[in-house]
């Protein structure tokens, strides 16, 4: 996936006329790293791809996707965007084409075993879940939640959290953060 970050990120800050040096300092990290990211040789963590979008005044979801004028009431799995990190070993996809005016931002996302965020991280909203298949380890806070097939999830994504798929099958997750800003 970082080839698909990288150009868009670069497109994101010559737009905003900030060279390398300037972004960096807004989100914490080395220019020389931002530029391994717009260069397609590093995959950021989700901590520093959410700093680089807040940053840049964007959600996540941006650096994955294409304006659309027009969006469609019905989105076919083969109309589905991508929006995973390398490093989560997880297929997330945006199950709109766009969140633009939206007030939901919901995924399809399937968690491979070992597979997750493995670092905290938190953003303003909500989060909804509900797991189809598997087991996924979810934790808020300080609490540590295991949650299985029927089960569903809901928490203050103002809370540092994270998940991880400690089994050995896929976990498959219908997710919905609100507003969209991941």
């Amino acid at each position: 996936m970082p080839d698909e970050i990288g150009p868009k990120l670069r497109r994101l800050r010559e737009a905003r006329r900030l060279t390398l040096r300037q972004l960096a300092d807004q989100v914490g990290c080395t220019g020389a790293h931002l530029s391994q990211i717009e260069n397609g040789h590093a995959s950021p963590s989700i901590a520093t791809l959410k700093r680089i979008a807040a940053a840049l005044g964007v959600n996540i979801v941006d650096f994955f996707t294409d304006d659309d004028s027009e969006e469609p009431v019905v989105t076919r799995v083969d109309s589905r965007r991508e929006v995973s990190l390398g490093n989560w070993n997880a297929r997330i996809q945006q199950l709109v084409r766009s969140t633009r005016g939206k007030m939901m931002q919901p995924f399809y996302t399937v968690v491979a075993p070992g597979g997750g965020s493995h670092e905290p991280y938190s953003h303003a909203g909500e989060e909804f879940g509900i797991v189809l298949k598997g087991t996924l380890t979810i934790t808020v806070g300080e609490k540590t939640y295991r949650v299985g097939p029927g089960e569903s999830f809901y928490y203050s994504s103002r809370i540092p959290h994270q998940w991880v798929n400690q089994g050995d099958q896929d976990v498959e997750v219908v997710w919905v953060v609100s507003p969209p800003t991941w």
